[in-house]
């Protein structure tokens, strides 16, 4: 094996924008505006953005409030 800085050990798959958006939990065309201006690194391929889960980390911490995790009491 050499010692590329190419190898298959570091590589990062890209995610759409479906997929990069629900690891945030926002929207994706949310997402793709964040990219536009530079909140976020996005890859702009033709009309497709691609998106790194690592650069979306470093980006936008996740920060949920407790009043999102809350469950609603059902009425029995």
């Amino acid at each position: 094996m050499s010692d590329s800085p190419y190898s298959m050990d570091k590589f990062e798959p890209f995610l759409d924008s479906e997929q990069a958006a629900s690891l945030v939990k926002v929207h994706p065309k949310t997402l793709q505006r964040y990219a536009r201006t530079g909140r976020v690194a996005g890859y702009r391929l033709g009309k497709l953005w691609r998106f790194r889960a690592s650069d979306l980390d470093r980006c936008l911490p996740l920060t949920v409030s407790s009043e999102q995790l809350s469950v609603p009491p059902h009425n029995l």
